[in-house]
């Protein structure tokens, strides 16, 4: 170490003498003494790195309390926390994906979150029982199908499924359908670890039944479709649906499995959104075995969804995989509460929040823009700009690529204060506020916006206000 350096470092104070400051000895009383030094180690360890690319930072007793207050309060705060949604982005993956419906949250505290459960317990017999079947007669009475079975997402259900049906065997499935998703799930790589033998049909734009009926040898285990997710293919295109895939798979006796990805239970056509084929349907038109999440269209909480022939999902339960791969108890909880509501489709549809924003019309959306630029402008200061906008919002979750919904958006400015400052404070801010930012503009889509949002929205943006009038 150069004289210069240790000069340099000798401003910092010894850990054993920091430690006996009055300012950092009552933080003590509520901090547990390991805790407490190792946050003042990590302090002085990061201005020391600081020191020495700007000798001029500020290291007065001060700052350091500061620092180390600041320190403790992340590693004392959970880091899993409720932001507000104002991306537009309804099933937004980064953000949790879909919130539950008010009648999920009430059955995970009363029913499984706080206390004991009847998860694999029979209360009629008194035995051991099994914890599929507090949503499996739901599936079945919804989708149409057999049988069912819950695991922790859909990537676990193809993987478990592909396991148990097609282990060293081979499935075919269109070229136009080798997806890769968010988290680098790649349908091929999932198909090497299933131990199933993935057979290429069909080119990336056109796959015809031909095609399928030319690749099926004695070792086809499968033909399996694929939802393309967060892409499409437009233009000159042809692809085998799955009534056409049943056909021949009929006539091969093999089973044709459905990877429906997001997972829709009602038909979304009549509010203009096109793209997805509901479970129900993939059902009727014959499909074996149909794998889809929970967290997406659905609207529930994360899980991988399989419905289909009883024979077929007796097998997949007898697979040692299958433990790995299950639900646990919360996640049962929130999935029955949410597929309750949909024995009612207009209950659903109204009280399920995915469902509920996706298909708002327009007018109503404009009302409630209005309404929340109201109420803003009477909680918040008139330094702080606002002004409605039109623009789209997003599906998300790897649903309607294509689909652009019409929304209002908030413009929100602050004096002196760029787009992009703003909208960093914002994500700093408790609880934080997700926008986005466009040609310099900082927006909120109403669309993703709950009244019960606006009073945390307008907190957040006062501790903005705090902060740039420091």
């Amino acid at each position: 170490m150069t004289e210069q350096r240790k000069d340099l470092m000798s401003r910092l104070p010894k850990m054993d003498k920091l430690l006996m400051w009055p300012e950092v000895q009552s933080l003590a009383a509520s901090t547990p003494h390991p805790t407490l030094r190792n946050t003042a180690r990590t302090t002085l360890d990061s201005l020391r790195l600081l020191l020495e690319h700007d000798p001029e930072i500020d290291i007065s007793r001060e700052q350091i309390t500061r620092l180390i207050q600041e320190e403790l309060h992340r590693h004392t705060t959970a880091s899993l926390k409720r932001v507000i949604n104002g991306s537009g982005v309804v099933i937004h993956t980064n953000l949790g994906r879909s919130p539950l419906p008010e009648a999920a949250k009430e059955a995970l505290l009363l029913n499984a979150a706080c206390g004991y459960c009847n998860l694999e317990f029979n209360l009629e017999l008194g035995e051991r029982g099994e914890r599929y079947i507090h949503v499996e007669q739901l599936l079945c009475e919804l989708t149409g199908a057999e049988a069912a079975l819950v695991v922790n997402n859909n990537a676990a259900a193809v993987l478990l499924a592909l396991s148990a049906l097609a282990a060293n065997r081979e499935v075919l499935v269109s070229r136009g359908e080798l997806v890769e998703i968010g988290g680098s799930f790649r349908i091929p790589d999932v198909m090497m670890q299933s131990g199933a033998a993935l057979v290429e049909v069909g080119t990336t734009n056109r796959t015809h039944p031909k095609d399928y009926q030319q690749a099926i040898t004695d070792k086809t285990a499968l033909l399996l479709k694929v939802h393309t997710s967060n892409f499409a293919i437009v233009g000159f295109t042809t692809e085998t649906d799955t009534a056409e895939l049943v056909t021949i798979a009929r006539e091969a006796d093999i089973p044709v499995m459905i990877d429906a990805g997001s997972g829709c239970l009602v038909d979304l056509t009549r509010f203009g959104i096109n793209g997805e084929t509901p479970v129900p349907k993939h059902i009727r038109d014959g499909a074996d075995l149909v794998t889809f999440s929970g967290d997406k269209l659905l609207g529930g909480p994360q899980a991988g969804i399989i419905v289909g022939k009883k024979k077929l999902i007796s097998q997949i339960k007898c697979h040692p995989l299958l433990r790995a791969l299950r639900i646990d108890k919360l996640s049962i909880a929130a999935l029955e509460t949410t597929l309750r509501l949909y024995r009612n489709e207009q209950q659903a549809m109204m009280q399920i929040p995915t469902l509920r924003m996706l298909t708002i019309p327009f007018e109503e959306l404009a009302r409630k823009a209005r309404r929340i630029l109201r109420r803003l402008r009477s909680l918040l200061p008139p330094t702080v700009t606002l002004t409605l906008r039109d623009g789209v919002s997003t599906p998300g979750g790897g649903s309607f690529p294509l689909v652009k919904l019409p929304t209002r958006l908030i413009e929100i400015s602050l004096p002196a204060t760029p787009a992009h400052h703003l909208e960093t404070a914002l994500r700093s801010t408790r609880p934080p506020v997700i926008g986005r930012l466009q040609h310099g503009c900082f927006l909120l889509d109403v669309r993703t916006l709950s009244d019960d949002d606006l009073a945390l929205l307008s907190d957040a943006l006062h501790q903005v206000l705090e902060v740039c009038n420091a």
